[in-house]
């Protein structure tokens, strides 16, 4: 029948290494060395990413606004109709 999933084939001169899964942690050090680390690599680049982001910002909310100021009519161009 079939290969089952995990069985590879067998390649000449080439050499596989695997480890159980028995032998293997699924997260190590993820809370000790993980969350420390982003928080360092997010700190550090801070300054890079909020000016940029924040001018985005400014840029977005003030074309919206002007946006919206040019579709309202203006009433003194409606006076003299009846």
């Amino acid at each position: 029948m079939g290969r089952h999933f995990g069985d590879l084939a067998k390649i000449r001169h080439v050499i596989t290494y695997s480890l159980s899964p028995f032998e293997q942690r699924a997260f190590p050090n993820y809370f000790s060395k993980g969350i420390p680390n982003v928080w360092r690599r997010v700190t550090s680049s801070f300054f890079k990413v909020a000016p940029p982001m924040t001018l985005m910002y400014l840029t977005y909310t003030w074309g919206n606004s002007v946006h919206q100021q040019g579709k309202r009519k203006i009433a003194a161009d409606f006076e003299n109709e009846e």
